[in-house]
C-alpha cells in the first residue's frame, strides 16, 4: 500500500474564459484562453493561463500552469502582516490588512485569489483597470512581495513588536 502523505490538494477556480480568434488566408482559427488560480487555503496561492481549441483543455493547461507558479503568502492571524500595492499593466490592487472579523471585503479576482489563498480578513480595493486577468496578475504580484515580519525584524536588527509601533 502506498502513502498519500505527500498528496497536496488545491481548489481551482476558473476567472476568466475568452474566445480568441487568429485570422489566416483560409478564414479564422478558434481558440479559447483560461485564467485559473488554485490554492490550498492554508497561505499558497498560483495564478496560470491556458489556451486550446476547447474549454476543458485550456482549463487544464492553466491549472497545470498555476501549480507552477504556486507562492506563499506569511499569514499574520487570517490576514497579510502589512498594507500592500500589487500593479501589474494598468491594473493596481490596494490590500490592506484588517481585524478579525473583518471579512474578505474584495470584488471579482482578488476575492477569489484571497479565498484560496487561505486569507479570512482583509480590505482590498481595485484601482484603474477591471479587466479580471489583470487585476489577478496585480494581486498576484502584490502577494508575491510581502514577507514574512521575521525577516523584517532581522534586516533592520529589531525585534518583530518594535517593528510595528
Amino acid at each position: 500500500m502506498q502513502e498519500f502523505e505527500n498528496i497536496e490538494v488545491f481548489e481551482e477556480e476558473v476567472i476568466s474564459i475568452r474566445r480568441v480568434a487568429k485570422v489566416v488566408k483560409g478564414g479564422k482559427n478558434l481558440r479559447f484562453s483560461a485564467a485559473v488560480i488554485v490554492g490550498d487555503k492554508n497561505g499558497r496561492v498560483g495564478l496560470g493561463k491556458g489556451k486550446a481549441r476547447e474549454v476543458p483543455t485550456a482549463i487544464k493547461k492553466a491549472v497545470a500552469d498555476a501549480k507552477k507558479n504556486l507562492i506563499s503568502i506569511p499569514l499574520v492571524k487570517d490576514t497579510i502582516p502589512y498594507f500592500k500595492i500589487g500593479c501589474f499593466g494598468a491594473s493596481r490592487v490596494v490590500m490592506r490588512p484588517a481585524a478579525p472579523g473583518t471579512g474578505i471585503i474584495a470584488g471579482g479576482a482578488v476575492r477569489v485569489m484571497m479565498e484560496l489563498a487561505g486569507i479570512k480578513n482583509i480590505l482590498t480595493k481595485i484601482i484603474h483597470s477591471k479587466n479580471p486577468l489583470t487585476v489577478a496578475r496585480a494581486t498576484y504580484n502584490g502577494l508575491k512581495q510581502l514577507h514574512p515580519p521575521a525577516l523584517i525584524g532581522d534586516k533592520r536588527g529589531k525585534k518583530e513588536e518594535e517593528i510595528w509601533q
